[in-house]
């Protein structure tokens, strides 16, 4: 019997080659202009030093021996990320690609299996390839993606829309354009102080009404102790959640302030494999789960994050501000795990950078994203965009 499953281990298509690119895409002027105009040049509460003008990729793409070709994409940021593009490609070129190479893509857990017991974290890296094995079976197969995720439960999902934080008529601004275009979450950025972050909800409530949802997010602005009263000072305006009010690295703050609230809290910056959700979980510190194209690593890792925040029935996040590859990655999710989320997901690149690098266009209107058509991701890449954006060209790892 182990025989006949190690020869159905290695059938199909094998995964030939890996092409790694990475990428810098610009925001948009207007973009700029309104983070620069913002809490410290980043419309949010972080105290990074850097201009934040555009966003780092990795593109990744399978090469398998009968010529389809899967695509996956990270996006990293340092202060958040703690790994940069290069850092990515040389953890893929001299270790991880080796786990890959030779294989099936539709053997994922085969290979996370092997990739988790010879490389320690790198989980962004892990999840790029990830990603890309799960476009590459539906190109094999000639299926959308989402129907190796459980099969698709709607045909478009809901969105959120992110205000940056400013000042506070400028954000209601913000937030009135988008709920006029059909959004009805908004994501909030605070963190300045308690009594501005009161007064911005009230404001938004005010100018909104009480039918739209509000999440806010403080990028770990807070003390424990003051991230209680800030919470306490917005819950009566009706928070679905608050994300990161402590910084990244205090779980222990994290749970000591998810007991003293009724909203529900979300880790981000502190989350990045599936060992840190469970952990959080455990320590009674989170009442949402956040993922993205990235966090918790993939696919394989995502299914499993949605479903032990489903088994705890606790509502879960999808957010990311991406190039269309992963958008469309992110959307097939949402649509196959639609009923186990509970909240808009949030999909800003297409409003935030200056292309998204796919030749069909996603569908996103009236306050909605439509699930891509066509195997796979149901997009492709638009190779002269990804010339114009590489910062040099790709590393190819062959069998």
């Amino acid at each position: 019997m182990s025989e006949i499953a190690d020869v159905t281990a290695h059938s199909g298509p094998k995964i030939i080659r890996i092409e790694l690119t990475p990428l810098f895409v610009p925001f948009l002027e207007t973009v700029k202009q309104a983070m620069q105009s913002g809490s410290g040049g980043l419309g949010m509460a972080i105290a990074a030093e850097e201009a934040w003008l555009g966003e780092d990729f990795v593109i990744c793409r399978l090469v398998a021996d009968d010529g389809n070709i899967g695509t996956g994409e990270a996006f990293v940021w340092l202060p958040e990320t703690g790994v940069s593009p290069e850092q990515i490609i040389d953890a893929i070129e001299h270790a991880l690609g080796r786990y890959v190479l030779g294989e099936s893509p539709f053997n994922v857990e085969r290979i996370r299996h092997r990739m988790d017991c010879n490389v320690a974290r790198s989980e962004v890296a892990k999840g790029l390839l990830d990603m890309a094995c799960y476009d590459l079976m539906g190109r094999i197969a000639g299926r959308p993606a989402s129907d190796f995720m459980g099969g698709r439960a709607v045909d478009k999902i809901p969105l959120a829309a992110l205000i940056p934080l400013m000042d506070v008529d400028s954000m209601v601004g913000f937030a009135e354009y988008f709920h006029g275009e059909g959004i009805q979450t908004l994501r909030i950025k605070l963190g300045n102080s308690i009594q501005e972050d009161a007064r911005i909800i009230r404001r938004m409530r005010e100018a909104l009404g009480n039918d739209v949802r509000l999440r806010v997010d403080y990028n770990g602005a807070y003390s424990p102790t003051d991230a209680v009263r800030a919470i306490k000072a917005i819950e009566p305006f009706g928070i679905d959640f608050a994300e990161q009010p402590v910084r990244a690295s205090d779980y222990v703050g994290m749970a000591y302030v998810q007991k003293r609230v009724d909203t529900p809290l979300m880790a981000h910056e502190g989350c990045f494999s599936l060992q840190d959700i469970v952990t959080l979980m455990e320590l009674g510190a989170i009442g949402i789960v956040g993922i993205n194209s990235e966090r918790p690593g993939g696919v394989t890792n995502a299914l499993r994050a949605i479903t032990c925040a489903e088994q705890r029935g606790m509502g879960v996040v999808i957010h990311n501000q991406t190039l269309g590859i992963a958008s469309a990655m992110q959307i097939h999710l949402a649509a196959a795990r639609y009923h186990s989320l509970g909240h808009a997901a949030e999909l800003f690149g297409h409003v935030m950078l200056e292309d998204d690098l796919i030749v069909e266009p996603i569908d996103y209107s009236n306050g909605y994203a439509s699930v891509p058509q066509g195997p796979g991701w149901g997009v492709s890449l638009n190779e002269d965009a990804l010339r114009k954006y590489a910062k040099r060209p790709a590393v190819e790892i062959n069998a």
